[in-house]
């Protein structure tokens, strides 16, 4: 009988090794986790509903949400992605939706379905789940794989590495000759202290455009001002586009921010028409501009240096100007990094060009694989950090099972 050792008890982990005993029911499957709980990420994920998946059906365009691992994954998409995950998980008894927003959930709304769907597959299918299992080392002798932790030694025909982003494994693996791309925090929000913004958290805009001042980084997206400085789909996006940049400047740089998602020229001329149409009106008491929230533009209009009790009739032309280029070019100082609700996602892990991903196995050493975020593969947040994972998982067990 074949034996497996996966380490790691998360979601890459679980979904590897209960579709290889699925494919081949003479595999003796051991799973080891370092910590006392199995599952943790998948149980906090998604605001403890877990985000399952992203309802985009396209391999192609899937790739396209991830900075690291676009090329490689586009294969793997092919041979599993979005509608094999609805399929698999319906087939184990976990209906999936889709919301508004293309986010997939369990359709029972909480990631106990998704954990309870695992633990039940690996009971019954007498997969064994070691926790407090920590590894020490990992080696070959005799064309077996031995793997120690501090309680025990396990010889096994093959090995998956499936632990995230694990300093400890990243080590094993280096002594295994891997290269290990320096992990970088990925999927944050910009600290950003700016007396325009501050107070004005939950305050959002549908359609901005960021740049990252220095860089060819832009995103276009909605912006959420939070009360430590500048988030939503925008600023993640960019975190996880730039996670390397940004690194590298120290998280001190300067966005630019367009909230209106216009040419300043023609906002310019939008604003001298309102000052011919509202010339006995306050400008300051309400915003002519549906995406801008009247708060936000109370304080655009401040710091564009027009008084709160002058008529649209008393601006000046300069003033419109200001104006002008607070709503489309609104510079801000972005000094550190928050970290997204409870995600932690890391640009870094082992170099993709040591990586058969017809296999997902090492091209240094046969039968030892690396699925999920131990890679250097990252994505952007909505559910493709899962999805890498599932395909991953899916490929490397029907490599070990076939």
């Amino acid at each position: 009988m074949k034996k497996v050792v996966v380490i790691g008890g998360g979601a890459a982990g679980f979904f590897t090794a209960i579709n290889a005993k699925e494919l081949n029911r003479d595999l003796d499957i051991t799973i080891l986790e370092k910590g006392s709980e199995v599952l943790q990420k998948v149980k906090i994920s998604g605001g403890g509903r877990c985000n399952v998946t992203h309802a985009c059906f396209d391999p192609k365009e899937l790739t396209t949400f991830y900075p690291r691992g676009q090329k490689e994954l586009l294969g793997p998409f092919h041979q599993f992605m979005t509608g094999d995950t609805f399929e698999w998980f319906e087939n184990h008894g976990v209906l999936l939706k889709i919301e508004d927003d293309n986010r997939v959930f369990p359709a029972e709304n909480t990631s106990k379905a998704i954990v309870d769907c695992f633990l039940k597959a690996v009971d019954n299918l007498n997969i064994s789940v070691l926790k407090n299992h920590g590894v020490n080392s990992i080696y070959q002798h005799d064309n077996k794989w031995i793997v120690n932790t501090k309680n025990k030694q396990f010889e096994a025909d093959f090995v998956v590495l499936a632990v995230g982003s694990s300093k400890q494994v990243w080590k094993l693996s280096e002594a295994l000759g891997h290269t290990v791309v320096k992990p970088v925090p990925s999927l944050f929000t910009f600290n950003i202290n700016d007396k325009r913004i501050v107070d004005l958290g939950g305050i959002s805009v549908p359609k901005a455009i960021l740049k990252i001042e220095g860089t060819n980084l832009e995103h276009t997206g909605a912006l959420l001002i939070t009360h430590w400085g500048l988030s939503g789909p925008a600023v993640l996006k960019l975190s996880a586009f730039g996670a390397r940049i940004l690194a590298d400047k120290n998280y001190q740089y300067t966005v630019r921010v367009n909230w209106l998602n216009q040419d300043a020229k023609e906002v310019f001329e939008i604003l001298q028409e309102l000052k011919k149409q509202n010339a006995k009106k306050q400008l300051y008491l309400k915003s002519p501009f549906n995406d801008v929230p009247r708060r936000l533009w109370e304080r655009l209009v401040i710091a564009a240096e027009i008084k709160s009790n002058q008529n649209w009739a008393d601006v000046s032309n300069k003033q419109l100007q200001n104006l002008t280029n607070q709503l489309t070019q609104s510079l801000f100082n972005a000094n550190g990094r928050t970290t997204f609700k409870e995600e932690f996602v890391t640009a870094g892990g082992i170099d993709l060009k040591e990586i058969n991903f017809k296999r997902f196995e090492s091209k240094l050493h046969k039968n030892l694989f690396f699925v999920g975020e131990v890679l250097n593969i990252d994505a952007v947040t909505g559910g493709f950090n899962f999805q890498n994972a599932w395909t991953g998982g899916f490929i490397c067990a029907k490599a070990i099972a076939l």
